[in-house]
């Protein structure tokens, strides 16, 4: 099972994006599991189940995992193809974001716009990359830091532009015939908070007996 994978084909987007599909998708990533155990579990009749598993099949979504014998019957043990999901906006063509459009290096919107394309194009790639049986050459760098005010941030990314445009003109080859382009995106944003869950709301105790109104 592959950890992330990007969905590009339109209708496979669609039906990984039907609520009980997405259920389904959930449940057998934590394992395999056959229609008959997977309709306890989401309150479907096996049938219904069925008719989506083999939707969500019929588009890569799933795969069979193997079969087993209960009495009479066969079931199929189906597995999710990948841990988690990502649609590409190439499943949105004709309306995909276009940073070439614009450009405005403080403006969060083409900020979306650079993430969208991003996913767009590393999703060909990993595509492509997998059909080749080759490895995809990537690198990726996460990290988080608290400027103390807006003046420090701005300072901040005035050096990390001046430092990322001199190591472009550093090592950029233009003239390399043998070379190969890469595309660089370094982003800054503010941390997204995490919503905290809301607590349970603790039901009667069945142990006491309600009163008669």
């Amino acid at each position: 099972m592959l950890d992330v994978t990007v969905i590009e084909d339109p209708e496979a987007a669609a039906v990984s994006l039907d609520p009980i599909r997405a259920r389904l998708l959930a449940e057998l990533a934590a394992g395999p599991a056959s229609a008959t155990m997977l309709a306890g579990k989401v309150g479907l009749p096996r049938q219904k189940v069925n008719y989506h598993l083999k939707a969500l099949e019929r588009h890569g979504l799933v795969e069979l995992a193997g079969e087993r014998r209960k009495g009479n019957v066969t079931e199929r043990l189906m597995r999710a193809t990948a841990a988690s999901y990502v649609i590409s906006p190439l499943a949105l063509a004709a309306v995909q974001p276009d940073p070439d459009r614009f450009r405005d290096q403080l403006s969060a919107r083409w900020l979306l716009a650079l993430g969208a394309r991003l996913v767009r194009d590393v999703g060909s790639l990993i595509t492509g990359a997998t059909k080749a049986h080759k490895r995809l050459a990537t690198y990726a760098l996460d990290g988080e830091v608290r400027f103390a005010s807006a003046a420090d941030r701005a300072a901040f990314i005035q050096e990390l532009t001046a430092g990322v445009s001199a190591l472009i003109r550093k090592y950029d080859a233009g003239d390399a015939e043998e070379g190969r382009d890469h595309r660089i995106i370094v982003a800054v944003h503010p941390t997204v908070k995490e919503q905290p869950q809301p607590r349970p709301v603790p039901g009667p105790d069945p142990s006491t007996p309600e009163l008669d109104q």
